[in-house]
Order: structure tokens, then C-alpha cells, then sequence
């Protein structure tokens, strides 16, 4: 029969796990809300609606990190990449008006190396803190064999929570409407299959390589804060797809959106991919966010005082474009 075969022997370390989720407790708890009750290790992770909210409505989204974990594997850097993964999703639910409540995080791995994992919670805890919600519970799954050694998967699930009638749907934008383009910190955590391409092909310095894994910015309190005193018509989270693909995603149907490219400047990052990787203009448009990471549509006549809002907010603000009238659509043309 041979010896007695554990957990253990088959690749999995239950004790390494239990002193995961001890040291990232005090990260966590640094992020906790009042509704939270309880803390991290139990089956499930409670949360109380807050009181403030008459009729509130719950708004949920989830993401990874996709293939930018390849370059952190690659460089060594992993304490950044859990403020993408929260990132990503308190973006994508803050566009409905929400306000994030509580994340989860699902990390994968073959053997768990808590040195790493605990770099990269710590991050998730970070983004969390940035963006006023609670990390309030997640997953840590050791499954040797179904992961190359040294690398792990991400994934990311938020809820917030938004008045019924403070919904941002996008259905009363109408022609006339503005644009206002909040800068990004990078390219965030889009187009990065093309991007190791490029960097595969070019070999970039230091600075370039910070700059590829500068963290996805969080726009959450800001934007809350604009929502608060500014009637917001829409929000688009330029994700993967860029401006041409996400914006439409909030017009209504007889308007499209006419952007001015040349109406903020170009980071140097999205100078450089494109001059290394010879990647069309058009391209640029369809894989990265060349510069603007949130687009809030608001009236004309709104557009000063919003993003005078913003930037206090501590926001960089271009406004980039206008809303026009026309047939089908929805639609982007950037000229």
C-alpha cells in the first residue's frame, strides 16, 4: 500500500493557508465599513445595507487582471496588481451612480507562496481603502498542477449599492451634451496581450516598465463626490475596447459622440507602444485608453462647474468631446 499519503504530499498546505488569511487580516480590517458585520473567515461575509439609502438598489461587477499578472510575473512586482483588480470593478459599478460596498478576491495559484500572496492582498486591501469599500471576505485556492510554478490568477467581485432614482443610465443624454475625459494612470489593465508583444519586440528601460505596471486609477470618490452636486447624464469606464467601444456603451439609440483626439495630450507610454509595435491609430483607439480612463457626459451647461468638481477632486479633466445627433447608432467618431 505505501505510506500514509497527506494533503501535504499531494501539494496542498492547509497550514500555509491558515497563516495566509492570519496576516492578511490587519490589511482588511483597515478597510471595514460600519455595515460590515463580523470579520474575515467566516463561511460567508455579511454586510448591511446603509441607512441612508430610501429605496437602494444593489449594483454588481466582476473582473481579473488578465494578462498584465504575466508582466508582474515576469518583473517580480506584485503589489500593485490586487489595486487593478479592485480597480476594475469599483469602476465598472460606480458608472451606474453606486457606491462600492464590499469586495471579494478569488486568488488561484498552484503552490502558495504566502510572501507573494500576502503582496498581493495587501494591494487589494489598498485599492479597497481607495475606493471606500470593504474587503470583506475571498477565496485561496491551492490546486497543484493547474498553474505553471511561480504564477497565480486574480479575480475581483464588487457590490454597491444606489438610490433607485440616482441611477445613471445614460437615457437622458441628449445632443448638445459634453464629454469630459478624466486622465488615466496608464494603460490600467487593458491590451496587455499586445502590450507584452511590444515589449517582447522592443526591450524597454526601467521607467518604461514602471510605467507599464503603474496600478489602474481608482475614480471612485471623486466621482461620487461630482454625482453629489452635478447632474451626471452618463459614465463610461474606458476598459478594454477604448473610447470607441465603451463610450457608445451609455448613449442612447439616435446620438453618437464626437471626440477630439487632439483636445488632451497623449501620455508618452501610448507614444511609445505605438511607435514600437507600429500599431495603427485606429488600433490605438480599439485596444487602450490613450490617456482617459472615466468619461462623464453632462449638460453644457453643467460642464464647467463639473469639472471644476473633479478637479478638486484631485482629477485631471480634458473636455473631450460632444454628443450629436444621429441616425441608429449608438456610435463614437474620433476625429
Amino acid at each position: 500500500m505505501g505510506k500514509p499519503l497527506s494533503y501535504r504530499d499531494a501539494g496542498v498546505d492547509i497550514d500555509a493557508g491558515d497563516a495566509l488569511v492570519e496576516a492578511i487580516k490587519p490589511f482588511a480590517r483597515r478597510t471595514l465599513r460600519p455595515e460590515v458585520l463580523g470579520g474575515i473567515g467566516g463561511f460567508g461575509a455579511l454586510c448591511a445595507i446603509p441607512k441612508k439609502y430610501r429605496q437602494p438598489v444593489l449594483v454588481s461587477g466582476t473582473d481579473g487582471v488578465g494578462t498584465k499578472l504575466k508582466l508582474a510575473f515576469a518583473l517580480g512586482r506584485h503589489g500593485t496588481v490586487g489595486i487593478d483588480l479592485v480597480a476594475m470593478s469599483v469602476n465598472d459599478v460606480l458608472v451606474q451612480g453606486a457606491e462600492p460596498l464590499f469586495f471579494l478576491d478569488y486568488y488561484a495559484c498552484g503552490k502558495l507562496d504566502n510572501a507573494v500572496a500576502t503582496q498581493v492582498v495587501q494591494g487589494i486591501a489598498r485599492g479597497c481603502e481607495l475606493a471606500g469599500c470593504a474587503l470583506i471576505g475571498g477565496e485561496t485556492a491551492e490546486m497543484p498542477g493547474m498553474y505553471p510554478e511561480g504564477e497565480y490568477d486574480l479575480a475581483g467581485f464588487c457590490v454597491g449599492v444606489v438610490e433607485r432614482k440616482r441611477i445613471i443610465s445614460g437615457k437622458s443624454i441628449r445632443p448638445g451634451d459634453v464629454l469630459i475625459g478624466l486622465a488615466s494612470s496608464g494603460a490600467h489593465s487593458n491590451g496587455y496581450s499586445l502590450i507584452r508583444k511590444i515589449v517582447e519586440r522592443a526591450r524597454p528601460e526601467a521607467a518604461m516598465l514602471d510605467a507599464l505596471m503603474e496600478p489602474t486609477r481608482i475614480y471612485v470618490k471623486s466621482v461620487l463626490r461630482l454625482i453629489a452636486s452635478v447632474p451626471v447624464k452618463g459614465l463610461a469606464h474606458i476598459t478594454g475596447g477604448g473610447l470607441v467601444g465603451n463610450v457608445p456603451r451609455v448613449l442612447p439609440r439616435g446620438t453618437r459622440a464626437l471626440i477630439d483626439a487632439s483636445s488632451w495630450p497623449r501620455p508618452p507610454l501610448f507614444q511609445w507602444l505605438q511607435q514600437q509595435g507600429n500599431v495603427a491609430e485606429a488600433e490605438m483607439h480599439r485596444v487602450f485608453n490613450c490617456g482617459i480612463g472615466m468619461v462623464a457626459v453632462v449638460a453644457a451647461a453643467d460642464a464647467k462647474r463639473a469639472a471644476g468638481k473633479l478637479r478638486a477632486a484631485g482629477e485631471t479633466v480634458y473636455a473631450i468631446g460632444t454628443v450629436e445627433k444621429a441616425k441608429g447608432g449608438p456610435d463614437v467618431v474620433i476625429s
